[in-house]
């Protein structure tokens, strides 16, 4: 049976893609019967990452925030539902153990497709497929490590939601999650993973916005595709997008490149920074894991350094030192020539006003002038030091005109550090594909990254400059509260201007 889209505003994928994604065709049992019309798929497959939630390590009792996961679970089965950016003729799940210090064994996983109706937690009975594991249904997870599943037949449509269901039968200690998934999950009893519906005592109590197991999605496109991964903080993470609507900014994203056959996955923690730990590992020590080894992916979007400016002398970070420009500057060198080095192409994203952060809350200190100062010097490198291969500037879509150190009240969530749904909207709608999209940067020894297509995909949209071919300009330092008019660009493609 079909998976449902949940918007239809949605266009298809171009002529040959969307031949192969014209359902996730998983009937009950263990295996699909085949589609007459589904095209041979070689034993290898093309694959490329779909679907994202970074790893972080639990906190311990007493911090800041709640980690809204037991301490242990045994015997029990996890439910969570994922919505994929980009389809394909089949699928296969990531899970992590990467912060555990005991083998993690996993009994039994299945995939489904969600059933509509006042049930979240419900799923299509006939769509549902074992998964399995090197061909078993049970498997082992090292300490440090994750596991990629068997792929599991489809095809699946692009922006399509899977549920996915798994059982841990041993006690096992809570170490890796992804704290706020905004989507709601189930952690019940026994195994459950075959069931229609799930048996719950209590359905608040037993319901969880934190994603266990669940760290990666990877379809099989059969031809070659590519992936945008973002890299960033809880703006990116969308710690104020409405639960359960998949309105996060790279969401809205997703929505754009979903018909041009590219796949976004989002590889934001809430309280990250690019030079220091905070609520996960800092930027360049998970770089590796959350972008250059996720297959497929040749475009990075980095929206990195408010919480390096703003955490130290809150209660996050009361006694730590606020981190220099240049110290900044070098982690933005560090992890450009990283992913320059795997033939990935990346987008420096301005950091968003945040004057009158976070009130009534612990963190109301968050914002100070001499925090903005600096974070006004950041975005002035980042737009003019030429250093990225394009700038989106998502300070100057987002400000308020009146009030340039202030969120706009139409994108503002409320807490005036996080943009709401608009705001997650407008940040999706900033950015000029044709810039995100171009010939990502040789890689020495890697021919393919010299033969990337070149997708014509409209005029270049406001506030994003390409400096692939740009004569580059020095750092310039804009005083606090200044403001510049962006500048339309033609962003370099293949050696051509997009139209």
């Amino acid at each position: 049976m079909n998976f449902e889209f949940t918007d239809m505003r949605t266009p298809s994928l171009p002529v040959g893609a969307s031949a192969a994604m014209l359902a996730f065709a998983i009937t009950a049992g263990v295996q699909a019967a085949p589609l007459a019309s589904e095209a041979p798929v070689s034993s290898r497959g093309h694959w490329v990452a779909t679907w994202q939630a970074s790893p972080q390590p639990v906190w311990k009792t007493g911090f800041l925030f709640p980690a809204k996961v037991p301490a242990e679970l045994s015997d029990q089965t996890v439910r969570q539902v994922a919505r994929i950016s980009l389809g394909g003729a089949r699928l296969r799940i990531v899970l992590s153990n990467a912060y555990g210090t005991q083998p993690l064994t996993v009994g039994k996983a299945t995939l489904a497709r969600p059933r509509p109706g006042p049930q979240p937690d419900a799923v299509a009975l006939d769509s549902l497929q074992a998964v399995t594991f090197a061909g078993q249904a049970s498997a082992t997870i090292p300490p440090g490590a994750s596991l990629v599943s068997d792929p599991v037949p489809g095809p699946v449509l692009p922006w399509t939601q899977v549920t996915v269901s798994i059982h841990l039968p041993k006690a096992t200690p809570v170490t890796t999650f992804h704290w706020d998934g905004r989507q709601t999950g189930w952690i019940v009893a026994g195994d459950q993973t075959g069931a229609a519906t799930l048996r719950m005592t209590d359905r608040e109590q037993q319901s969880t916005t934190a994603r266990l197991l669940l760290t990666g999605i990877q379809v099989d496109t059969g031809t070659r595709a590519h992936a945008v991964a973002v890299i960033g903080d809880s703006i990116t993470d969308g710690a104020t997008a409405s639960l359960d609507t998949d309105s996060r900014w790279p969401d809205f994203l997703a929505r754009r490149l979903a018909p041009h056959g590219v796949a976004v996955v989002n590889a934001g923690i809430s309280g990250a920074r690019l030079l220091s730990d905070g609520m996960g590992v800092n930027a360049l020590a998970r770089l590796e894991r959350d972008v250059l080894t996720q297959p497929g992916v040749r475009s990075l979007v980095v929206m990195l350094g408010i919480n390096d400016i703003a955490w130290p002398g809150t209660a996050f970070a009361r006694d730590a030192r606020r981190p220099t420009l240049n110290e900044l500057i070098a982690g933005y060198r560090q992890l450009i020539a990283q992913a320059h080095s795997h033939g990935i192409r990346v987008i420096g994203a301005t950091l968003t006003p945040f004057e009158g952060a976070l009130p009534g809350t612990p963190l109301a200190d968050y914002y100070h002038r001499d925090k903005d100062a600096l974070r006004h010097q950041v975005n002035a490198w980042i737009r003019h030091g030429g250093a990225f291969d394009a700038v989106v500037d998502v300070d100057a879509a987002l400000r308020d005109p009146a009030h340039p150190a202030r969120l706009n009240a139409r994108f503002d969530s409320g807490d005036h550090l996080h943009p709401g749904d608009e705001g997650n909207r407008a940040m999706a709608e900033v950015i000029d594909l044709g810039a995100l999209l171009a010939a990502p940067p040789h890689r020495m020894g890697d021919a393919s990254a010299l033969s990337t297509p070149c997708l014509n995909l409209g005029p270049p949209r406001l506030s994003t400059r390409d400096h692939s071919s740009a004569k580059k300009k020095p750092p310039e330092l804009e005083r606090p509260g200044g403001h510049r008019t962006p500048t339309k660009v033609s962003p370099s493609c293949c050696g051509r201007g997009i139209p």
